[in-house]
């Protein structure tokens, strides 16, 4: 329960969950902030880097450190939040940031921040309220953004695999080039994957790419009758729009409706 909280845990929660203008603006000020570290996450990268680039990954390491404990502090499964792939990969970003010497910063570490897009999505689902189409249209979006997501973590495995070896590979426009490409089965055959791993990872680009581009197609078709809410007593997310109670522990719940369309 939410009086159960005190102290820090009381006043985070506030800050991450609660409703009013301060709450309201830390959230949009996270929303700015990950739009803003995404484009870094992609840029970066692929570029020459100099003592500034050091200096930003510190500083974006360490806002993402607090973000992360922050929230693991005032999870109530924190098992649960542990293991979330978002979760993990904000731990691999740190790492990579904080820690550049231990893991050598290699491209494949750096690939996963990209997820922060994911965390991205996460926060304006926070504020749907006040965006009635998100809220209409929540599962699309949900699938647009993790096949956006998807797109950019490949292309940057492809860059990051091929460059120097791969003649058609020369930029990450080179290599977002393939992944579409591959995606989409059109197959132009200007640019090929060289070797073994570079097979698998084409083979992977395909399989995966089109199972989330079905997934978007059947989010778009058919329309959900579930509705995203976590239970408080069991931490069971995915409910009946029009539940009243857990269907795993039986505990109320309530479930923010717009009612009768």
């Amino acid at each position: 329960m939410k009086h159960e909280r005190k102290g820090l845990n009381r006043s985070l929660f506030w800050l991450y969950e609660g409703h009013g203008p301060w709450p309201f603006r830390f959230r949009w000020l996270m929303l700015a902030f990950d739009f803003v570290t995404i484009a870094y996450f992609l840029w970066a990268p692929f570029e020459q880097r100099g003592y500034h680039h050091v200096l930003i990954d510190y500083v974006i390491g360490v806002i993402i450190a607090f973000d992360y404990l922050a929230r693991l502090y005032i999870a109530r499964h924190r098992l649960n939040f542990f293991f979330r792939p978002v979760n993990l990969a904000d731990l691999v970003v740190v790492v990579t940031m904080l820690a550049p010497l231990l893991v050598s910063n290699f491209a494949f570490l750096r690939v996963l921040r990209a997820m922060r897009a994911i965390r991205a999505f996460t926060f304006v689902r926070r504020v749907k309220i006040l965006t009635p189409f998100f809220q209409r249209h929540e599962q699309v979006i949900d699938k647009v953004t993790n096949l956006v997501v998807f797109v950019f973590i490949m292309s940057a495995l492809v860059y990051a695999t091929q460059i120097g070896v791969n003649p058609g590979i020369h930029s990450y426009l080179d290599a977002l080039y393939f992944t579409v490409t591959s995606l989409t089965t059109t197959g132009y055959g200007d640019v090929l994957m060289i070797g073994r791993w570079g097979r698998i990872l084409s083979i992977i680009i395909m399989a995966l790419g089109l199972t989330l581009f079905l997934q978007l197609l059947k989010s778009i078709i058919e329309p959900n009758d579930k509705v995203e809410y976590e239970c408080p007593e069991c931490g069971l997310v995915m409910h009946d729009r029009d539940a009243v109670h857990c269907k795993h522990c039986g505990h109320v719940v309530h479930i923010p409706t717009r009612g009768l369309v």
